[in-house]
């Protein structure tokens, strides 16, 4: 803790998401951001600069063990490519650094487990950067099932459709052809998530097909599974990255009282009704980065750590989503053969 009694903030991975973190941090009152790292102190400078802060009035670095070394940083996002996330988030919790880590959170089991193992140890506070929980569409839906509106949750389904090059982002003619992970692991983690977050239950056992139309993909471009739930429940799961077409992101939840597609919802609650409600919300059907709501998850991480309390979010919850994602590549790759979940 600084001595103005501000959280001091770091991020680590100075790339196209850092900016939406660092911007949140700066509006929140109980943080100073007080270092970046990246692979370059070069490029942890321009990202300062393109966020309005002055280099020179924070530590840059290109070193891990140095960021982690400082008595300055309390907090660290971590934004840096997906195979370097254990190797951060371990050297971080063990100087006593509370983390946010971008998903996917790891791309094998064993980073996986040793990242929670890591974070429990150190009794240091821990985010997955799952930002579509923060959506306003998203929390509406869950406080109205909170609320018991659907009465009991039978069935959800998640999809995450999403060609970046169609969305406008720069340089991506050829990501088909440069993934280095699933539809299904890149983005359509959001939606085993929020499946999972819906829900309310862990996902134990799935059976999935994968396609792609290029067939000079590395990984499946086109995902669909079927995921049963430890309460009995089951849903469905979607992931494509290689239509054309705006991005979008479908939540549909069946219930016995009603039910929700999107912004859209029934229930018998609702005497005389003959079809769907709207509600007025910002829904997550927007690919581009400054889209996200950045700034609640960030102020959750905050308060967190604040509070001396454990995140919804935490690594330790996104387990069950990431082991999930890897019995859907599994059965997939065994042509939908029913695949479980690893504990």
């Amino acid at each position: 803790m600084s001595a103005n009694g501000k959280l001091g903030i770091a991020i680590q991975g100075a790339g196209t998401v850092s900016s939406g973190h660092l911007r949140s941090y700066l509006k929140n009152p109980h943080c100073q951001v007080v270092a970046i790292g990246s692979r370059t102190k070069e490029g942890a400078a321009a990202k300062a600069r393109e966020v309005g802060i002055d280099p020179g009035t924070i530590t840059l670095y290109d070193d891990i063990d140095a960021l982690a070394s400082d008595p300055a940083v309390d907090a660290v996002s971590i934004c840096s490519p997906s195979h370097l996330h254990a190797a951060h988030v371990i050297t971080l919790a063990k100087a006593g650094k509370h983390v946010l880590v971008e998903k996917p959170i790891a791309i094998q089991p064993d980073e996986l487990f040793a990242m929670d193992a890591a974070v429990t140890k150190a009794g240091v506070k821990s985010v997955c950067g799952f930002v579509l929980r923060y959506n306003p569409m998203v929390e509406t839906a869950k406080s109205l099932i909170d609320a018991g509106t659907f009465g009991e949750i039978l069935y959800v389904q998640t999809d995450y459709w999403h060609n970046s090059e169609q969305s406008g982002y720069p340089n991506q003619e050829d990501h088909i052809r440069r993934m280095d992970g699933s539809a299904m692991m890149l983005g359509g983690c959001h939606a085993v998530d929020l499946a999972r977050y819906l829900m309310g239950s862990n996902i134990v056992s799935v059976s999935a097909v994968e396609t792609r139309f290029d067939t000079g993909a590395p990984y499946a471009t086109m995902q669909s599974a079927v995921a049963t739930f430890a309460n009995g429940r089951i849903g469905k799961i979607s992931a494509c990255v290689e239509h054309w077409m705006p991005y979008q992101f479908n939540v549909d939840i069946l219930g016995t009282e009603g039910g929700l597609r999107d912004d859209r919802f029934y229930t018998r609650a609702l005497e005389g009704a003959m079809g769907f409600a709207t509600f007025p919300t910002i829904t997550p059907n927007s690919g581009l980065v400054n889209h996200h709501p950045f700034e609640g998850e960030i102020n959750h991480f905050v308060n967190c750590i604040k509070n001396n309390v454990e995140s919804h979010a935490s690594i330790h919850d996104a387990v069950n989503t990431h082991l999930a994602i890897y019995a859907i590549d599994a059965s997939g790759a065994n042509g939908g053969a029913p695949t479980p979940v690893g504990v």
